[in-house]
Formats: structure tokens, C-alpha cells, sequence
């Protein structure tokens, strides 16, 4: 039987809602299950926006929900010399490049080709995908704009990074689904989010950096996340072979939705778990209505995933 390491990594940035909460719920219990373990993570690289006291009331909301995690727990700040040894990793292998570009200046970009910015390729994160503004430029251009302190970021060559891991591998590059049906081996398609940014020149990482070297370093074998985060699982995905780093199992379950189908999210002012705290509701009836809005069959779940 398969022991599972499974992780919850929130961001700081604002106070967990229920699917959060039933997040949580479900990484804990497949580690449990599997007499394995469950770890917290802290993703705060976004220093502007996180903030301590939405940290400690994540500890105080897992704290009400009853979930016990490892004692140590990781602090992403804490770590940007680490994300920064990867980072040089793929400036060696000559898969990233610097880029200048603002937002302004990529729709700009886009609109002078002629054509409308609803016409533009978009990632699945409803991003434009990079247009490759600054990529190709003459090494005097690249060492002028260097020097010139401008703020830049680094990203990646989406096709040379795919040629280099399927090199690598001498294989398509996949990923092994236990959670969305159909279960079992899916291809990853990196190649749509373009030439993303991995990188800043102020913190040298992203989320898709940082979450890709910490799982290796947490030894985390079960990767537990909502489907908004699905396709985020290809660039990992290539980014652990890139790296040699572990190859985990992804297990990606339902959002929770509000009446209207809108997924749960702090950009919305979803209904936060200290709210709830507040109002003297139980560890109980939150159960009760995660398991009302979406009924999760762990027992279920646990039974048909194993190997």
C-alpha cells in the first residue's frame, strides 16, 4: 500500500474560505489514510500582499477544523537563496532569458500587429501569451538593458525547455493522475502558457519554481489541489524532469461553488473560516456543509487509488 506525503500550501494574502477548508480536509485525510504524513507549507513570495496576521489565523482556522500537520513548517521567504540555485540551474542550461517587457508594453505589442486584443492567444491562467518581445535580442542590447537597472523578469523558452526534457527522457513528457477521471497517465501540455515568467530580478522565483522545488525538498509523493490549478501540473511537471527532481502523483479534486457557480476565492469576499469561528459555528457543521455543497468519498477515493 502506497504511504502518502501530502501537503496544504495557502498563501497569506487574505483569510482561508471553505474550499480551502476542503482542501485541507482532503490532503489530510489521504495521508492519514495511508499512515502517511501532512505537511504545511507557506507560500509567501508575494511579500507586498502577505501579511503575518492572515498567517496566524491559518494556523488558528486548521487549528478549529481539528487537522494535525508536521511540526516543521515551510516558510517559502525563508527560502529564496534555494529557489535561487534552481533558478541558475536553468540560466546554465540556457532555457530562461531576461525580459523587459510591462503589461502595457505586451498589449501594446499585441494591438500594433493589427489585430484585437481579444484575438490574442491566452494561457490558461487568461494571461497573453508572450508575444517574445525580448527574446533573440543581440548580446550588446541584453548587456546595455542589464546595466541600465531597469526592473526584468526571467522566462522561460517554452519550446527549448520541452526539447530539452524530452531529450532527457526520450519520451513525451506526462504526468500520473489518481483523482479526475479518467485515472492513470495524461500528457502534459506546457507548451500553453507560452514563454512564462519564472522568475524576478527582485525575487528569484514564481509559484511555479518555488512549489515545484519545495514538493521535492518536503519529499511530497501526492500532490492534493483544486482543477483551477490543473494545468499548472504540465509546467511542474517539466520543470522536475528539467531540475531531476522526483516525480509525485497528482490528485485534483472539485472547487466548491457559491450559488451563482462561481468557484470560492478570496477575490470575491467568500465567507472566510474565521468568519464562521466568529459566528460560533462547529467543527462539525462546517463538515457537514463541505460534504452538502460537494460529498467527497475518501473511503471510496482511498480504495481505488492504490497500487
Amino acid at each position: 500500500m502506497t504511504t502518502y506525503k501530502t501537503r496544504f500550501a495557502p498563501s497569506p494574502t487574505g483569510y482561508l474560505h471553505l474550499g480551502h477548508a476542503f482542501s485541507a480536509i482532503i490532503a489530510s485525510e489521504l495521508a492519514e489514510k495511508s499512515s502517511g504524513n501532512f505537511y504545511l507549507r507557506i507560500e509567501d513570495i508575494d511579500l507586498g500582499r502577505s501579511k503575518i496576521n492572515y498567517e496566524e489565523t491559518i494556523y488558528e482556522d486548521l487549528e478549529w477544523l481539528g487537522l494535525k500537520y508536521e511540526k516543521q513548517v515551510r516558510r517559502q521567504s525563508e527560502h529564496f537563496k534555494t529557489y535561487e540555485e534552481y533558478l541558475k540551474k536553468l540560466r546554465d542550461y540556457g532555457l530562461i532569458y531576461p525580459c523587459w517587457a510591462t503589461r502595457s508594453e505586451i498589449k501594446k505589442i499585441i494591438l500594433s500587429g493589427g489585430k484585437k486584443a481579444s484575438s490574442w492567444p491566452l494561457d490558461p491562467d487568461g494571461q497573453y501569451i508572450y508575444p517574445e518581445i525580448y527574446k533573440g535580442i543581440s548580446a550588446s542590447r541584453k548587456s546595455r538593458l542589464m546595466l541600465s537597472g531597469k526592473d526584468f523578469s526571467w522566462r522561460i523558452d517554452i519550446k527549448k525547455a520541452i526539447s530539452f526534457a524530452e531529450s532527457k527522457i526520450k519520451s513525451k513528457i506526462s504526468f500520473d493522475e489518481i483523482g479526475l477521471e479518467p485515472k492513470g497517465i495524461r500528457s502534459a501540455e506546457p507548451k500553453l502558457y507560452g514563454d512564462l515568467i519564472i522568475a524576478r530580478k527582485d525575487i528569484p522565483t514564481s509559484y511555479h519554481l518555488s512549489v515545484t522545488v519545495d514538493d521535492s525538498i518536503q519529499n511530497i509523493n501526492l500532490v492534493t489541489r483544486g482543477l483551477d490549478l490543473y494545468p499548472s501540473t504540465s509546467i511542474h511537471r517539466l520543470l522536475q524532469i528539467i531540475l531531476d527532481l522526483p516525480e509525485p502523483k497528482w490528485f485534483h479534486h472539485n472547487l466548491l461553488r457559491d450559488k451563482n457557480g462561481q468557484k470560492l476565492s478570496k477575490s470575491t469576499n467568500s465567507t472566510s473560516l474565521k468568519s464562521f469561528r466568529n459566528k460560533g459555528t462547529t467543527r462539525g457543521e462546517i463538515s457537514k456543509l463541505i460534504k452538502k455543497i460537494d460529498p467527497f468519498p475518501l473511503n471510496e477515493v482511498y480504495a481505488t487509488k492504490q497500487t
